[in-house]
């Protein structure tokens, strides 16, 4: 859409489309007042159910009010259809809309390694590099290159490499970005650090901490997208001279900075080759067959060249090709679209970027244009970012599926289309990062209805045009200028983290406002007047100081998200709370509420509450210190829950034995007893949360188990195959009185799982594998099939760890050396078949996918098992263990 009339016609259209969101969304509201305690629909139904549309509204001035509001959208749409673009546009072609049929089948993550055989050899050499100068004061090398070519992923081959790790005392990786914050990155160096610091500490504070810290030690710094010297030379360099020696490692994308800065050696990435280029293509395609590799060779190198040899470029479009049949013709249809060439996009922009986002679907357009939300080079957690998605109403209504779950899968397909990049900490994919080139996208296409930067700065008459903003100001307060009688109809108001205060205008002004992330701010009260913001879906008010909330939050009839994460001062919920009948998501977790209302149940689209306080008997009429498990009978939709303070409960005849199990959209479950003091539990008080645990049979499909602060001695027994066929994570928190490991050995989907502080655990034995007949490497079953990450830790009493009895570990120790004679001089155990090595069937009976353990703090432990050596294990962590 290079024509500026077609762009103004759609802007034009838009608006009105906003309109009518805003009064649907008002009749919501107005219907959920008269029903009065009955929740209104989903947006695809009528809000009052059998009532003629006039009777929802007792006030003939509010009907008034909302007919007007119709009738002059309604002229609006008129004169829109009037308008002889629309005449053009109804004649014209319609553009290929993007297929995802095989995309879904096909979707995974490309990884770092199909980037070019060259970045292996560069990154070796630079390794060697480093290693000969890691003595020096502060070394500084710089990876220069063009947007896009591969800067990030060379730097992170180096710091990521286990030579480099071994041999200084810290490490950090810091984003700076273009319009860096001096204290954000100081507070973010010494977060990884591991330094203690407050939010309200001054640069100079944190440069005096970081001098502490680095003194008489050696470090290796990444400093990655710098694009000013002075992030260097005028913050970083005095503190981090107390150091005895240390590397620093930058890129960016401009050779006068890496002089500025003063580097002693520069590596130019350059583009790819054409035959590097295509084997990025065609691996990130998956294309299995050598002939079809082939066929497409030629249309395929045309391709890379309009990509400009860049591997960021190269896999944005091989997604879109994933998408589309595997033929010449197509790549060739796809190779001819004009949008390779939209002359009105900034030049780094153009080509394969703009093209992936155009062949996205509708849905998927605004998913990714709304993740400039977060700052730049923000680490976006999945969850929080769909939870804004369904907030703004992006996500599409499918029957028998909660929208949560259809955003998650956009959010996949978003990463599968390399538009998002995981962050390589989360297993799951769960966080991941926008690249700075396609941020500068969807900024770009975005422009005249995200702002993002200090409000004050905001011309006036792009104000009224906004919908979103991103405030990032390093003053004190967030103050939004006046804009007299024009009508702000923003949608999302957030902040980049900073401890700033906020005018209280802002509840009054924002009257449209559908996402408020207040979040770390310095908020202490809620004004009574939030309650007129009557279009707001999500209110984010974790770790503010806020001692209470008003009543009239019961008036947010249309809320969907409330967050209360770790606010210390908040310690009662008001019971309108139980008034807020669409609410999707509560969460209390770390905030110490002691007083909470009666009527949770009554909050049907509740899917995900995230603190659920088990009540102790203390209660009244209205009040009590915490639910009953009774109470969640109700709550049928849930999908996410995390119940606290677990020992509380009584487990009596009264309580449904299928109270979890049933529960068919249940994929998370955290089950937390409140933590141990010195004083040991009872028998009794053992015996009572054993027998609560056990009542919580979670259902089939559950993905995600966190048990922690559990004092009983015996796990659950549905802790097993036959109740947890779909569990991926788990985790066992703090469990010290428990003897022996539970037998998950053999569930089957099991991905990571994580053993915290089972102090009363001395040994680990064939139990823990979950086959307890016969001998398992004689069967066909295997232990763990799935298991890629196993982190154990702060095992003060453990001693002993094996997988099979003693005499079957010599039985196979026997066979084993029987094996290695048989196999040569080399003492290997492998039979060679066309050139390739397959491994003794034995070895692939125990974590055949195990590619990283973690030992910490096990102090008594004497060994591992033998058999760990017969995994794929690629890395090994032991700290703080004998």
């Amino acid at each position: 859409m290079e024509d500026s009339a077609v762009h103004n016609w759609v802007s034009w259209l838009k608006d009105a489309m906003y309109d009518a969101d805003d009064i649907i969304d008002l009749a919501s509201f107005e219907g959920s007042k008269l029903l009065n305690g009955h929740s209104s629909s989903p947006r695809k139904t009528t809000a009052c159910g059998g009532l003629s549309p006039l009777s929802c509204f007792s006030n003939i001035q509010v009907r008034h009010e909302i007919g007007d509001k119709i009738r002059s959208l309604n002229r609006k749409l008129a004169e829109i259809e009037k308008d002889k673009i629309f005449a053009t546009l109804k004649n014209a072609q319609p553009a290929d809309k993007g297929s995802t049929s095989e995309l879904r089948k096909t979707s995974h993550i490309v990884e770092p390694n199909l980037v070019g055989k060259e970045i292996l050899k560069v990154s070796r050499n630079l390794v060697c590099h480093v290693l000969a100068h890691k003595e020096k004061k502060a070394y500084k090398l710089a990876i220069v290159g063009t947007g896009g070519i591969g800067k990030t992923t060379l730097a992170q081959k180096l710091f990521n490499d286990q030579k480099l790790k071994g041999s200084f005392n810290k490490h950090a990786w810091i984003c700076v970005s273009q319009d860096y914050s001096p204290s954000s990155v100081l507070r973010q160096l010494l977060r990884t650090m591991e330094v203690q610091h407050r939010q309200e500490e001054s640069v100079g504070e944190l440069q005096s901490k970081l001098e502490l810290a680095i003194k008489d030690k050696s470090y290796f710094l990444v400093l990655d997208d710098v694009w000013q010297h002075d992030v260097w030379t005028n913050l970083l360099r005095t503190p981090l001279h107390a150091a005895t020696s240390g590397i620093i490692l930058i890129t960016t994308r401009q050779d006068i900075v890496a002089r500025e800065i003063g580097v002693e050696k520069q590596h130019r990435v350059d583009q790819m080759s054409p035959a590097d280029g295509w084997e990025l293509l065609w691996k990130s395609i998956s294309i299995q067959d050598e002939k079809e590799v082939q066929n497409l060779r030629d249309i395929g190198i045309k391709i890379i060249q309009k990509c400009g040899g860049l591997p960021l470029a190269i896999k944005v479009i091989a997604r879109v090709l994933a998408s589309k049949d595997k033929t010449e013709n197509e790549w060739k249809r796809i190779l001819d679209k004009n949008v390779w060439s939209m002359a009105k996009l900034p030049k780094e922009i153009r080509g394969a970027l703009y093209l992936s986002y155009d062949d996205l679907p509708q849905h998927l357009k605004q998913c990714f244009l709304y993740c400039i939300v977060f700052p730049e080079d923000w680490t976006i957690h999945r969850d929080y970012l769909i939870r804004m998605w369904v907030a703004e109403g992006f996500v599409e209504v499918h029957k028998d599926q909660l929208l949560e779950d259809t955003a998650e899968e956009y959010y996949y397909e978003l990463i599968s289309r390399n538009l998002l990049q995981p962050v390589n900490t989360s297993f799951d994919k769960s966080q991941c990062k926008m690249h700075d080139l396609l941020r500068q996208l969807a900024c770009y296409i975005s422009r005249e209805e995200c702002y993002i930067g200090d409000p004050t700065s905001c011309v006036d008459n792009n104000m009224c045009k906004l919908r979103r903003i991103l405030v990032i100001t390093e003053k004190d307060m967030v103050v939004i200028p006046s804009m007299g009688k024009e009508e702000i109809k923003l949608r999302t108001f957030r902040t980049q983290q900073h401890p700033v205060g906020i005018e209280n205008t802002i509840f009054m002004r924002f009257m449209y406002l559908r996402v408020l992330d207040l979040s770390d701010l310095l908020v202490e009260k809620i004004p009574d007047c939030i309650g007129h913001l009557i279009h707001l879906h999500l209110l984010d008010l974790d770790r503010t100081c806020i001692s209470c909330l008003p009543e009239s939050i019961g008036a947010l009839k249309n809320l969907q998200m409330l967050h209360l994460h770790r606010c210390k001062s908040l310690h009662s919920l008001p019971t309108a709370i139980t008034q807020l009948y669409n609410l999707r998501r509560l969460d209390i977790v770390e905030t110490p509420i002691n007083q909470v209302p009666k009527g949770i149940g009554r909050l049907k689209f509740l899917n995900d509450l995230e603190g659920f306080p088990v009540s102790g008997g203390s209660d009244n009429a209205k009040m009590q210190d915490g639910w009953n498990l009774e109470e969640l009978a109700d709550l049928s939709k849930l999908r996410r829950l995390i119940m606290i303070n677990l020992e509380r409960g009584t487990p009596h005849s009264g309580v449904d034995p299928f109270l979890l199990t049933e529960k068919k959209y249940l994929k998370v479950l955290n089950l937390w007893c409140t933590e141990q003091t010195d004083e040991a539990y009872s028998e009794e008080n053992a015996s009572n949360v054993e027998n609560i645990f056990e009542m919580l049979t979670p259902p089939h499909n559950l993905r995600d188990l966190v048990i922690g602060y559990f004092f009983g001695c015996r796990f659950p027994t549905w802790l097993g195959t036959t109740h947890l066929p779909s569990v991926k994570s788990m985790i066992l928190a703090n469990c010290k009185s428990c003897v022996h490991l539970p037998p998950i050995g053999q569930l089957p989907n099991l991905n990571y799982l994580k053993i915290i502080g089972a102090s009363a655990i001395t040994k680990i034995g064939p139990e823990f594998v979950g086959c307890r007949e016969g001998n398992l490497i004689s069967t066909e079953a295997v232990a763990f099939p799935k298991l890629e990450m196993l982190i154990i830790k702060d095992m003060p009493n453990w001693e002993e760890w094996s997988f099979v009895e003693q005499e079957e570990e010599e039985v196979q120790e026997e066979e084993a050396v029987a094996a290695a004679k048989e196999g040569g001089e080399d003492g290997t155990v492998a039979s060679k078949q066309k050139g390739k090595v397959a491994l003794s069937p034995r070895s692939s009976w125990l974590m055949p996918c195990l590619r990283r353990l973690d030992l910490w703090d096990c102090p008594k432990l004497r060994a591992l098992p033998p058999q760990l050596g017969q995994t794929n294990l690629k890395e090994l962590l032991i700290r703080y263990t004998s």
